[in-house]
């Protein structure tokens, strides 16, 4: 990972051990001083060690300090040039103008997919593309929240001839997930990687041979874990809008990358599918002036 470092660190901070949590904390209390300093002045304001701040570089998977610090000059430098530090980290308060209110939530949501777009590994991107091109069954597993999103990219698969089917009940996930073979492909969508129902769908159809895919903001999580493939999302959350509901906007654009990468690769068929479905309900759209 050489970008998006700002958003996986501040994504994964409460759960990191605490020497490794007071580095995190120096590098997002402000990012450009970091990028500057040394490995030892930076280990010093942490209250930690060298080895510490090695350690913490290994954990988000640069080789070491100073490829952070060039991944943080990078994004820090890109942040300035476009104004996206305006309105990030503000609170919303309930007398605040809704201009105001409207600026903390685009800049936010600006800098969340910018970071999301950083960290997200094309080569996961590629490869998920691959399995549900080839897949008999496609299974979308995500509850509340997650189990929204699940049910758009399905839309968006089934538009296009590809056989996905979303569940947000445990017990038909489950019942879906028992009935998947190999060649298969589940996807299970998790802001926290926690979630039960979704670790236990996922957990049925790998033992059946299916591609277990995870859709999560902490690449460690237990739902990472029993993946064969993540793909992570960044997550920032705003006044109101806080854990999973901070997270969806990401959701939605990995899962909206997958559904490019796969209609990529099957160009002619879904140009054919658009047609198709376009004529199909062209009879009921009002035409214009009625």
């Amino acid at each position: 990972m050489t970008s998006g470092a700002l958003g996986r660190v501040e994504t994964e901070l409460p759960g990191l051990p605490e020497a490794l949590r007071r580095v995190g904390e120096v590098i997002l209390g402000d990012p450009a001083e970091a990028a500057r300093s040394t490995i030892i002045a930076l280990a010093e304001r942490a209250g930690s060690s060298p080895a510490t701040v090695t350690r913490f570089c290994r954990a988000f998977g640069f080789s070491g300090y100073a490829e952070l610090r060039v991944a943080l000059a990078t994004e820090t430098g890109r942040a300035a040039q476009a104004g996206w530090g305006a309105g990030v980290g503000h609170e919303i308060g309930p007398d605040d103008p809704l201009d105001a209110a409207i600026e903390v939530m685009a800049a936010a949501d600006t800098r969340l997919i910018q970071d999301t777009a950083a960290q997200l590994g094309l080569d996961i991107v590629a490869r998920v593309a691959e399995a549900i091109v080839a897949a008999p069954r496609v299974l979308l597993v995500g509850v509340s929240t997650s189990g929204n999103v699940a049910s758009m990219l399905e839309g968006r698969l089934r538009r296009i001839g590809i056989p996905g089917w979303s569940a947000g009940d445990a017990h038909v996930a489950l019942s879906e997930a028992a009935l998947m073979k190999t060649g298969d492909v589940a996807i299970g969508i998790s802001h926290r990687g926690r979630t039960r129902e979704v670790m236990e769908a996922l957990a049925e159809a790998g033992s059946h041979g299916a591609t277990t895919v995870a859709v999560t903001s902490f690449a460690r999580s237990p739902l990472a874990e029993l993946a064969d493939l993540v793909l992570t999302t960044a997550s920032r959350e705003t006044t109101w809008r806080l854990g999973g509901l901070a997270a969806v906007h990401s959701q939605l654009f990995v899962l909206d990358a997958v559904y490019v990468a796969v209609a990529q690769l099957t160009y002619e068929r879904t140009n054919e599918a658009f047609e198709r479905t376009i004529s199909a309900v062209e009879s009921h759209r009002v035409e214009r002036g009625q």
